[in-house]
């Protein structure tokens, strides 16, 4: 016998001292409530309502059209659970696919790891469908995982459809590094879905397929301190722009731009973690910076480590951000030491094109943004400084991430340690001679 279709009661509410009508119903031993609208009464002396007079305006309801609404509430209600059900049972019989445990995962890491803005646009970029309006460039990348994976049931996914997939992204021109990152994402989605019991996978079809070798990196390639003061100069005169500066504003911008590299270069600070500096992070009289915050996209987050750090301030940036402090506007505690010309966050992507320009007008190395802090970490490690105090004050997680500076230290340096290492023992002024064995 079919179910009997529910029946909605017209039920009148005041709020704000007006009246309202609701539907009330009930569905699968559920009682429940949708509101219609204002209804058109009034009140009479002893506080009853009745139908106004007059012409019923748009948006109002008289008991006859609160009924003909309540009725459609109740259909779409019930098309709309009926539509629900259909899914579910599509889901039990054909199993959930891979782009619903791909959303899953996405959701998981925005919402219980808090994944910074740029790690989430990195992971939506691989997994974009072709067409996807944000894709950020063309290559091996271009959404060819939910190409291969999207629609599949994702337990019936097998390490070979996995293997393919990859071989895919390697033909297409991406590089070992590349591909690795496909299967670590890939891998990452299962290992979700065997964890979370909404999807219940039973194994991860990702684990056994190959890592591709990636080629040892190059050694790191930085600025001199004279390439930095270079590059500085070459911004603070404008030579990155087709015109010269015209207006003291954009005379400030090419002059703040000179500061920021020094910065930089003498203070190591990622580009996310200068564009949310703000004067209450400098101490002048400690000679420190505190680095509690960086921006991802346009958003104020957690630095990299989510680890707040206090960075040694050298003269050379202490100078650059004293220079900044005596600027008219903006140098109160809570503005940004680098903003524009109205105190708001600097473009990064424009940070970067005046900085590329200004270093190809000054005849330098083609050096990236980045390779500025590379700079920083070489010349510390240059200058002698031990490689856990760099680790600590450029924020690394990891000593093997710092120890790649080790290749700035010159070789005749080590080798002098290494000397003296190998001297003989002194005791008492007198040298040990020690027996043979």
């Amino acid at each position: 016998m079919p179910a009997r279709t529910p029946t909605a009661a017209i039920v009148i509410r005041e709020r704000g001292g007006d009246a309202v009508f609701e539907a009330m119903f009930r569905h699968e031993g559920k009682q429940l409530k949708r509101r219609i609208g204002p209804a058109w009464l009034e009140r009479d002396d002893s506080g009853d309502w009745h139908p106004r007079r007059g012409r019923i305006p748009d948006g109002s309801y008289d008991e006859r059209r609160a009924h003909v609404a309540a009725a459609q509430i109740v259909s779409d209600y019930l098309a709309e659970a009926a539509n629900i059900e259909r899914i579910e049972h599509e889901r039990q019989t054909r199993g959930v696919t891979f782009r619903e445990v791909a959303r899953g995962y996405l959701g998981w890491l925005r919402e219980v790891k808090g994944a910074k803005p740029s790690t989430l646009a990195d992971y939506g970029y691989l997994l974009a469908e072709p067409d996807v309006p944000f894709k950020r460039g063309k290559g091996a990348a271009a959404g060819r995982i939910m190409s291969a994976l999207g629609d599949r049931p994702a337990v019936k996914i097998s390490s070979r459809e996995v293997e393919a997939l990859l071989a895919t992204v390697a033909r297409a021109g991406g590089s070992a590094r590349s591909v690795n990152k496909h299967r670590a994402l890939v891998s990452a989605i299962f290992n979700h879905g065997i964890k979370e019991s909404a999807f219940s996978l039973p194994g991860n079809p990702a684990a056994p397929t190959d890592k591709r070798r990636e080629a040892h990196r190059a050694a790191l390639v930085f600025y001199t301190p004279e390439e930095v003061e270079a590059l500085a100069r070459a911004l603070a005169g404008g030579w990155h722009r087709e015109n010269p500066a015209s207006g003291p504003a954009a005379t400030a911008e090419d002059a703040q731009d000179a500061e920021l590299v020094r910065v930089a270069a003498y203070a190591g600070l990622r580009q996310g973690e200068l564009l949310a500096l703000r004067w209450a992070d400098v101490d002048f009289a400690g000679h420190v910076l505190t680095v509690a915050r960086a921006m991802s996209l346009g958003i104020e987050s957690s630095t990299k480590s989510g680890r707040v750090r206090r960075v040694p301030l050298p003269d050379q940036a202490a100078a650059a951000l004293d220079r900044l402090s005596r600027r008219e506007h903006f140098t109160s505690t809570g503005d940004r030491v680098f903003c524009n010309a109205l105190g708001r966050t600097l473009d990064g992507s424009a940070l970067r094109r005046r900085f590329k320009r200004a270093r190809d007008a000054a005849g330098l190395r083609p050096l990236r943004f980045h390779d500025l802090r590379h700079t920083y970490g070489s010349l510390l490690a240059a200058g002698g400084i031990d490689l856990v105090s760099i680790q600590a004050v450029m924020g690394n997680s990891a000593l093997s991430t710092t120890s790649r500076y080790l290749h700035a230290r010159p070789a005749s340096t080590q080798a002098e340690a290494f000397t003296r290492a190998f001297e003989p023992t002194r005791a008492s002024g007198s040298r040990v001679v020690h027996s043979s064995l």
